[in-house]
């Protein structure tokens, strides 16, 4: 017996998630998505995995492309996850105005992010009313602003940290007395 697909919305609200832009390169177009659905799956081999609407246009492009780049935003990067996210009009191509890159794939590697993936798509699995897309990691980096606090997704809103404190990683006492 499934729940109500209102509730769990709102139940998954409450969970906050850092905020990428997904692109990818197919053939002469690019295209991007906005995108929270994103995780690490493993480190040997190096896989992480995202989560694509069936209806959305960017799970074509990555089918038949077979690859994509995770984008991980900063607190500065706002308005272009809503621009990626198509809460505010944006120009008739999307990275008309967004210094790119590209790495092993083809696909844009945002200047301006915090970190970036480069993936290899190695496994694609139905669920439900998405496709779980498994990345071979490819390549990796900081952009340009590495040092910014994540730009983060909680309840309907985008949101940062607050000032981060120093804090002390505190490990046992291993020492031996004399």
């Amino acid at each position: 017996m499934s729940i109500d697909s209102t509730l769990f919305r709102q139940v998954m609200r409450r969970f906050p998630t850092g905020v990428t832009i997904l692109t990818v390169r197919d053939g002469d177009q690019i295209h991007g998505m906005t995108a929270n659905a994103f995780t690490s799956v493993s480190l040997e081999p190096t896989l992480v995995l995202v989560c694509i609407t069936k209806t959305n246009t960017t799970h074509r492009f990555v089918s038949r492309a077979k690859h994509y780049a995770l984008n991980i935003l900063g607190e500065h990067q706002e308005n272009l996850a809503k621009r990626f996210a198509h809460q505010v009009d944006a120009p008739a191509n999307p990275f008309v105005d967004v210094p790119y890159h590209v790495e092993k794939t083809g696909a844009p590697i945002l200047d301006d992010c915090m970190a970036y993936l480069d993936c290899r798509v190695v496994a694609a699995h139905k669920a439900g009313d998405h496709t779980i897309f498994v990345g071979e990691v490819l390549a990796a980096g900081f952009g340009k602003r590495h040092d910014d606090d994540p730009l983060l997704y909680l309840d309907g809103y985008y949101a940062s940290l607050d000032k981060r404190e120093e804090s002390t990683l505190l490990l046992p006492d291993h020492s031996i007395a004399p």
